[in-house]
C-alpha cells in the first residue's frame, strides 16, 4: 500500500491518504474526501511507509487526480468564499456579536462553508448560523481561532522583513517561554520579542536547544575559573561566539578584563 501526504493550505498540517493506485507526483493537485467533505489538496510527500503511521487501516483513499473542472470549481470557491466572509462579518455586526471574521472556505462540493473568527470571549452565534445557512444553502460551521492561528492565516510579515514563520513553514505551534529570550541574552522588551500576533516570536524556539547545550559547557556568571594568568571571575557569556568576558587581577593588583574563548577555558 502506497501512502502519500496531502496538504490543503500552505504550511498547513499534512494529512495522509492511500494513493488508490494513482500515478502521483509532488505538487500534484488531487481531490480527497476529508472530514468536512470533498476538498482539493496538494501532494507534498510521496511514498510514505504506511506501517510507520500506526493507523494505516483507517486511512482514506485519494478520490481522484484533480481535473480542469475540479480546479476551476476550486478557484471559483475561493472567490465566493471571500465574498461570503464579508457577508458573514456584516451579519455578525447586525447581531451585535463581538467577533472578527478572518477567513472562510468552501468544500469543493460546496456542501459545507466554514468561517474562522477571533473573539475576546465566547460568542453565542446560533442565530448567525441559522441566518448564514438560509443565505448560502450550505452547512455552516464557525471556528474560533487564537491570535497565532490568525497571524498564520493572514500571512503577516515579521520584524525581520520576511513572511512570518507560522505562515511560511511552521505546521504546528510549540509552547514558548520568556526563558528562551533570557537564555539567548535577548532584550526582554515585549516590542522586540513579540511577533505580529502579540505573542513571543516563534523563532525564539529554533535555537533554544543549542543554547541549552552550550550553557551546560560555559561557566556561570560570577563563577571563578583558572586561566594562564591566574584565577578569573566570569562577568558575561557570549553563547553565540562561545566566549567569556572575565575579570583578572594582574601582578600589580589591578583588575583587568579579558575575553577568553571556550577552547581557552576548557584547555585549562
Amino acid at each position: 500500500m502506497i501512502v502519500v501526504g496531502i496538504r490543503f493550505i500552505e504550511a498547513g498540517k499534512i494529512y495522509f491518504f492511500t494513493s488508490n493506485n494513482l500515478d502521483l507526483h509532488l505538487k500534484q493537485k488531487v481531490v480527497v474526501e476529508s472530514e468536512d467533505g470533498l476538498e482539493v489538496g496538494e501532494v507534498v510527500v510521496l511514498k510514505v511507509d504506511g506501517e510507520d503511521l500506526k493507523c494505516e487501516s483507517g486511512l482514506k483513499e485519494i478520490t481522484r487526480i484533480a481535473n480542469d473542472n475540479d480546479l476551476q470549481k476550486h478557484k471559483n470557491n475561493l472567490i465566493d468564499a471571500k465574498e461570503a466572509k464579508e457577508i458573514c462579518q456584516q451579519r455578525a455586526d447586525f447581531y451585535k456579536l463581538n467577533m472578527k471574521i478572518v477567513k472562510s472556505e468552501y468544500t469543493l462540493d460546496r456542501v459545507k462553508l466554514t468561517f474562522y473568527f477571533t473573539a475576546a470571549n465566547r460568542v453565542d452565534f446560533r442565530e448567525l448560523v441559522k441566518d448564514l445557512a438560509a443565505r448560502f444553502k450550505s452547512r455552516i460551521e464557525l471556528r474560533q481561532i487564537g491570535v497565532r492561528d490568525h497571524a498564520k492565516l493572514l500571512k503577516h510579515y515579521g520584524s525581520c522583513g520576511q513572511e512570518c514563520c507560522c505562515s511560511r513553514h511552521l505546521t504546528n505551534f510549540t509552547p514558548l517561554s520568556i526563558k528562551f529570550a533570557k537564555d539567548q541574552n535577548i532584550s526582554l522588551d515585549p516590542n522586540k520579542i513579540s511577533g505580529t500576533c502579540g505573542r513571543l516570536m516563534c523563532c525564539l524556539g529554533f535555537e533554544e536547544d543549542c543554547y541549552e547545550q552550550i550553557k551546560k559547557i560555559m561557566p556561570k556568571c560570577g563563577s571563578e575559573i583558572m586561566t594562564e594568568e591566574g584565577i578569573a571571575t566570569v562577568i558575561r557569556n557570549d553563547f553565540v561566539k562561545e566566549e567569556c568576558l572575565v575579570r583578572i587581577k594582574n601582578d600589580e593588583g589591578q583588575l583587568i578584563e579579558k575575553t577568553l574563548s571556550l577552547s581557552e577555558i576548557r584547555g585549562n
